[in-house]
Formats: structure tokens, C-alpha cells, sequence
């Protein structure tokens, strides 16, 4: 069940949240054109989305490996200055943020074509036909 599990459920809230983040974001950089609008946006999503593994000790002889952002993992190994954790992570988050260049690229190319069909067709305005109003007298 969802709300028994509470790693789903973190999940669940985090993405959601990192949506808002996104939409916003996109949203408060309007006044960019277009290409640079959907390659922050990439990079952003990219960083806040790539997961990245950890590994915590419980006890001398237990460890806990799990998954979560990679931007937390780099933050949190950064902090305990963890140079194997950090540059596994780091790794993750260059990967995420190529990832999202690449797919910023892809959205700016399939929404410049529609752009760009619908400006060639309203370079030419079709005149309204005219009609011939009565006249008395």
C-alpha cells in the first residue's frame, strides 16, 4: 500500500514537487527565447531527476544501500567530504545534466517546427470575401 511504504510515497512527493519546481521555473524564465527556455529547463530537470545510489553504515558490520536524487547524494557526501560517494554522484548529476541538454534540444526542435509552420502561414492572411453592401438611392 502506498501510504504504509513511505519510500514510495517520498518518491511520490518529490516528484511532484520537482514538477512544480520545473513548470515554475519555466514559466519565470519567459522573457529567454525559446532554445535557451528548454535547455535550463533540461539541465534543471536533468540534475533534480537522476537517481543515485548510497550507502549508509547502521552498525560496525551492517550497511543500508539505497536509492535517491543525486543531487542529494553529492550534497550529503560533500558535507561528510566523502570523495568516493561525491564523485559517484557528481558523475550522475554531469549524465543527468547531458541527458537534459540532449532532451531540451529534441522538445526545442519538435516545438520550433510547429512555430515555424504556423508563422509561414500567417505571413499570408487570407482576405475576407468581400460582399457587396445595397445602396438606396
Amino acid at each position: 500500500m502506498l501510504i504504509s511504504d513511505s519510500m514510495p510515497l517520498l518518491w511520490l512527493v518529490y516528484g511532484l514537487l520537482s514538477l512544480v519546481v520545473l513548470v515554475t521555473g519555466y514559466l519565470g524564465i519567459r522573457f529567454l527565447p525559446r532554445l535557451p527556455r528548454c535547455l535550463v529547463t533540461g539541465v534543471v530537470a536533468g540534475l533534480i531527476w537522476i537517481p543515485g545510489r548510497f550507502s549508509l553504515p547502521i552498525s560496525e558490520s551492517e550497511t543500508y544501500t539505497g536509492m535517491a536524487p543525486a543531487i542529494m547524494v553529492a550534497a550529503v557526501a560533500f558535507l561528510q567530504e566523502e570523495g568516493g560517494a561525491f564523485g559517484s554522484a557528481s558523475l550522475m548529476l554531469l549524465m543527468g545534466a547531458a541527458l537534459g541538454v540532449a532532451l531540451g534540444v529534441v522538445l526545442w526542435r519538435l516545438t520550433g517546427r510547429g512555430a515555424v509552420a504556423t508563422d509561414e502561414a500567417d505571413d499570408e492572411p487570407e482576405a475576407p470575401p468581400r460582399r457587396k453592401e445595397p445602396m438606396i438611392g
